[in-house]
C-alpha cells in the first residue's frame, strides 16, 4: 500500500498537548490502532481518511482547534478594524507575508504566532492605524516629436 500521509505535524501538534505519564510511544500506537480498527499501529500506514479522523479527534480532545479558531478570529477582527478587507484571503495573506507583520501566510501561523500577531495589530491600532500607501509616481518617458526640416527651405 502506498503511503498516503507524509507530513505528521498535525498529529504531533495535538498529540503533544495530551496529558499522559506513561510511555508516549505506546500511547501513540494505541491511538493509531484505535483509528485504523486494529489494522496497524504505524502512522505511515494510515489511510488519509483515518488520519483526518484521528487528527480531528485529537484536536477536539486537546482543545487545539478551539484555541486556533478563537485566535484566528481575534486577528481577523483586528485586521478588519485596521481597514483590511477580510473577505479577500489574498489580501490577508499579502498583509501577513510582510516580514514586519508575520512573515508567512495567515493559514500557516501557529497559535503562538497568532498571539504575537494580535499584539502587533493592537499596537498598530493604538498608534493610529495603517498609513495609506503612497502610490509611487512612475515617470512617463518623454514624448518624442519629429520635425522635418526641408533642406531647400529659405534660411532666416
Amino acid at each position: 500500500m502506498k503511503q498516503e500521509v507524509t507530513n505528521f505535524a498535525r498529529f504531533y501538534a495535538s498529540f503533544n498537548l495530551l496529558p499522559y505519564n506513561g510511555d508516549r510511544e505506546e500511547f501513540k500506537k494505541s491511538i493509531v490502532l484505535q483509528y485504523t480498527w486494529n489494522r496497524t499501529d504505524s502512522l505511515k500506514e494510515m489511510a488519509r481518511k483515518e488520519y483526518e479522523e484521528c487528527c480531528n479527534a485529537l484536536e477536539k480532545i486537546s482543545g487545539r482547534k478551539d484555541e486556533l479558531k478563537k485566535k484566528r478570529s481575534a486577528c481577523l477582527k483586528l485586521m478588519q478594524q485596521l481597514g483590511i478587507d477580510t473577505t479577500d484571503w489574498a489580501r490577508i495573506n499579502d498583509f501577513c507575508m510582510n516580514p514586519r507583520i508575520a512573515g508567512r501566510p495567515f493559514a500557516r501561523i501557529n497559535p503562538d504566532g497568532l498571539e504575537a500577531l494580535a499584539v502587533k495589530l493592537r499596537s498598530i491600532r493604538r498608534k493610529g492605524g495603517l498609513k495609506p500607501r503612497e502610490e509611487k509616481e512612475t515617470k512617463q518617458p518623454g514624448k518624442v516629436a519629429y520635425v522635418i526640416i526641408d533642406p531647400k527651405a529659405p534660411k532666416c
